[in-house]
């Protein structure tokens, strides 16, 4: 059954399974090297932009992405043929890192602009020399919560096939709008049109809003936004690669 799997996504599968094996080894080694920084964070390597993709955090994070690449990339690669296919899966995961970051980066100037104003020397702090808090006990609480979220943005990495999975879905979606699959907790099958947009708006209701749990929903979203727009235009001259 596996051998039937097109081999760009059969691939795809395979490095993820034994990057996560890897990591399972090696641990904090693997998770430091190639998991995702903030790109100001001294953590941050250029490599990190694509090996991320690679890496995941659980036995149920990375099956729920391969199970979900199992059974929409093979149509896809199929429909769009390996180039444009390898260009879908790795675009829709830069553009989430890239959408991920640019709301971190939102984030550290506010919680930054908020340090300042309550006379923290943040500049000197992220330089990385010693500054101490100042001011009264409300102040001095508050500002280590800032600085406790700051750091949680700086030094937390990225994992995970998500955003590019959220491409690939995407496309399919865009490329297939009448397409009925089946999820959990809803009892009868949904056009693929109809789903995709629900997930979306939750997914940046979520990372807007803090209440994530820990999942970089905006980097679903960033995928999924790369995977629309280059289907979109591609589904105009679809012929060019059936």
């Amino acid at each position: 059954m596996f051998n039937n799997i097109p081999p760009i996504t059969r691939n795809i599968i395979i490095i993820n399974v034994i990057v996560f094996i890897a990591t399972y080894i090696l641990g904090d080694q693997m998770i430091g090297y190639f998991a995702a920084f903030y790109p100001f964070s001294p953590d941050f390597h250029s490599w990190q932009i694509v090996t991320h993709m690679f890496m995941h955090g659980s036995i149920m994070h990375i099956l729920f992405n391969m199970m979900t690449l199992f059974s929409f990339g093979p149509i896809l690669e199929q429909t769009l043929g390996d180039k444009k296919y390898l260009i879908l899966y790795f675009a829709s995961g830069l553009g989430a890192f890239f959408l991920f970051n640019a709301w971190n980066f939102v984030e550290v100037q506010s919680i930054s602009h908020e340090l300042q104003e309550l006379g923290f020397n943040i500049n000197a702090y992220l330089s990385g020399a010693s500054v101490n808090f100042s001011g009264n006990a409300d102040s001095i609480l508050k500002q280590r919560e800032l600085i406790g979220s700051l750091k949680a943005i700086m030094y937390t990495p990225m994992v995970g096939a998500s955003g590019a999975i959220f491409g690939v879905v995407a496309a399919f979606a865009t490329l297939y709008p009448d397409a009925k699959i089946g999820i959990m907790f809803i009892p009868v099958p949904m056009k693929v049109k109809y789903l995709l947009p629900i997930i979306v708006v939750i997914s940046v209701y979520l990372g807007v809003s803090g209440n994530g749990g820990g999942i970089a929903h905006l980097a679903h979203v960033g995928g999924a936004l790369v995977g629309w727009l280059l289907a979109r235009n591609w589904r105009k001259h679809l012929y060019r690669f059936n």
